[in-house]
């Protein structure tokens, strides 16, 4: 079946700090299956299918003032980009926001670390996606020792509050890490540096991280079992082959988008069908269906 490895689905137990207990219920890097892959064909069907469902999602949230926000974490050139990119085909940039997340600026540095992230969150009826985030606490800046252990240590009960904070709030997280082998993703840097228009996602940074996999994997780790919850668990995406890995996280926001949701079209307003009719020659049977009227 295509699904996300390991994830904390709310089936286990929980804890009274909302953690969810129990084997399988939080993703580990090394329970994920790495050998799923996914043939074009189905590839193409299925992408067709998921981005429908997410244009109907975001029609839905525009009327029922829900809002989410979307993580995406995971190695450099794992697939966050292209994921992101295929979500936003089937999404208005007026309600879908993508925050690419980098250094904070000095500004930022001064203030608590998710003060950058509160001031991007989406409004009602809106979705964001962070592209990197405030997860970089916990990850990069522990790993890379550029905030001291007191303090990325209590960043896991920071973030457990401010995700709680979110969902009691009415706003949707969810949270996913895609996860490749070490082989992989050095064929892919050898690909993005032959290719020109690749090129410029490339640095010096990727290769020189390489040498600290095992501390971001033990990093990535601790940040599943320390911050996946039953009301904004973790999703481990394996993405050695991209076109499974990019239907399994679409699968995945979709599922946890959709939950709850009525995605029927919304009815016209009546002013809207006066005007119609002041301006168009509609069929009376047309009309009714158009306001939704069955009797």
């Amino acid at each position: 079946m295509l699904a996300a490895s390991s994830n904390g689905n709310g089936n286990g137990k929980i804890n009274g700090n909302g953690k969810l207990n129990g084997a399988g219920r939080i993703p580990r890097l090394g329970r994920v299956d790495l050998d799923a892959k996914l043939t074009r064909k189905a590839y193409d069907a299925k992408l067709v299918k998921l981005q429908l469902q997410l244009t109907k999602i975001q029609q839905a949230y525009l009327f029922s003032g829900d809002s989410a926000v979307i993580v995406f974490e995971g190695w450099d050139a794992a697939g966050k980009g292209g994921t992101i990119r295929r979500m936003s085909v089937a999404l208005d940039p007026r309600s879908f926001k993508v925050w690419p997340i980098a250094a904070p600026r000095n500004y930022y540095l001064e203030r608590h670390f998710l003060t950058r992230f509160f001031e991007r969150l989406p409004p009602r009826g809106a979705i964001s996606a962070f592209d990197r985030s405030w997860y970089g606490r916990v990850l990069v800046e522990r790993v890379e020792g550029f905030t001291p252990k007191e303090r990325w240590k209590a960043g896991y009960r920071e973030i457990n509050q401010f995700e709680r904070m979110l969902v009691e709030n009415g706003t949707r997280v969810i949270k996913l890490f895609f996860h490749i082998s070490p082989e992989e993703q050095l064929r892919r840097f050898e690909e993005r540096l032959r290719d020109p228009l690749k090129r410029w996602k490339l640095s010096y940074e990727d290769f020189r991280n390489r040498a600290k996999w095992q501390a971001y994997e033990n990093a990535v780790d601790d940040m599943f079992e320390r911050t996946s919850t039953s009301r904004a668990p973790w999703y481990a995406i394996p993405f050695e082959d991209k076109r499974y890995g990019r239907i399994a996280a679409l699968t995945t926001i979709v599922r946890r988008l959709k939950a709850g949701v009525d995605l029927s079209p919304p009815t016209l307003d009546d002013s809207v069908l006066e005007a119609a009719v002041e301006h168009m020659q509609l069929p009376h049977a047309e009309l009714r269906r158009l306001s939704g009227r069955t009797e």
